[in-house]
């Protein structure tokens, strides 16, 4: 385990440690007029990229050094700069940073707020600064698990491997044989309209797909952004109508093709309901799952897709289970 005192300097504010000196450039410079300005009014620290701003301060790319260097004098900075930027928001701490380090493989990223502007640069100095205070193999390798990224690149043993990842796996069987349990419930209505059965594989899909969609963006998030109440509450809001969105234009496709090929409105109304319902619970669980699990101090990479796929066959089988009952009884 890591030391208390590394493990509260991992969760410190990045822009307590970032440098606000960076040097700036304006995309509509030439080459040669951004060098000149550069010698007028040289960096007072070491240079790792330059960053290209507007008017207003806010981010527009990234110009590495051998770009500048080496880019002809009549070139403008937007034509060479790298538009696809990598950056930490205001609020992300060195934890976060760190991760970043390991994952990019870069060796600086800008700071922004909340706008979007640049307010300072992190670079790997910190990152080296962080693994400088753990003496030996052992410790770094306890650092580099608490950013959930592995020295290795994966499990030490098949053994570990197995331990870490069977429990959740738990998750999925126990869902399975929920799913079991509501065919034997709901055996009657099957019975009755068999072409219920026929779109048990594609409405179970489409919820494991979306809630899938949603666990891999929220832990994308979460390498910028630390878990907390009000990160969740924000991200319900807005995957719950991206899921609405998502469940009612599946569901309204499947029904009109069931009512097409079968020509059963009732089955035609279970299917947009039961894959327009599931869906949007479905996305809320692929959101929720890796905040909560981060803010228990659990690792969302492994956890959260098995529970969340678990949640997403049981709750959309009830509700297409429920609504067949209700619409056809």
């Amino acid at each position: 385990m890591l030391a208390p005192a590394v493990e509260s300097s991992l969760d410190a504010p990045v822009t307590a440690h970032m440098r606000r000196d960076f040097t700036r450039l304006r995309g509509n410079q030439t080459v040669a007029e951004a060098l000149e300005a550069l010698r007028k009014d040289p960096p007072p620290e070491r240079i790792i990229y330059f960053y290209v701003v507007d008017d207003a301060g806010k981010l527009e790319g990234i110009v590495p050094t051998r770009y500048l260097v080496l880019s002809p004098a009549d070139r403008l900075i937007h034509d060479i700069m790298i538009r696809r930027i990598v950056s930490l928001p205001a609020t992300a701490t060195i934890r976060d940073a760190c991760e970043f380090f390991a994952l990019h493989r870069f060796l600086a990223f800008p700071v922004v707020d909340a706008q979007g502007k640049a307010i300072g640069v992190v670079d790997v100095d910190l990152y080296t600064s962080e693994l400088g205070q753990l003496g030996d193999a052992e410790k770094r390798d306890d650092l580099f698990q608490a950013l959930g990224v592995h020295a290795a690149g994966g499990e030490k043993s098949a053994s570990t491997a197995f331990r870490r990842r069977f429990p959740w796996l738990i998750c999925n069987m126990v869902g399975g044989v929920a799913c079991a349990l509501l065919g034997s419930i709901f055996e009657a209505e099957l019975r009755q309209v068999v072409a219920l059965a026929l779109f048990i594989p594609v409405v179970l899909n489409l919820a494991e797909s979306v809630s899938s969609q949603s666990v891999s963006l929220t832990l994308h998030q979460l390498r910028g952004e630390r878990a907390s109440r009000s990160l969740l509450l924000r991200g319900l809001r807005s995957e719950l109508v991206t899921g609405l969105f998502l469940g009612s234009a599946c569901g309204v496709t499947l029904a009109v093709v069931a009512l097409i090929w079968l020509g059963l409105p009732r089955v035609a109304l279970c299917l947009m309901g039961g894959i327009g319902g599931g869906v949007a619970v479905s996305a809320l669980l692929g959101l929720a799952l890796p905040i909560a699990l981060r803010m228990v101090s659990l690792d969302p990479k492994v956890a959260a897709g098995p529970i969340a796929l678990a949640g997403a066959d049981v709750l959309t089988l009830l509700l297409y289970f429920g609504l067949a009952r209700w619409l056809l009884s």
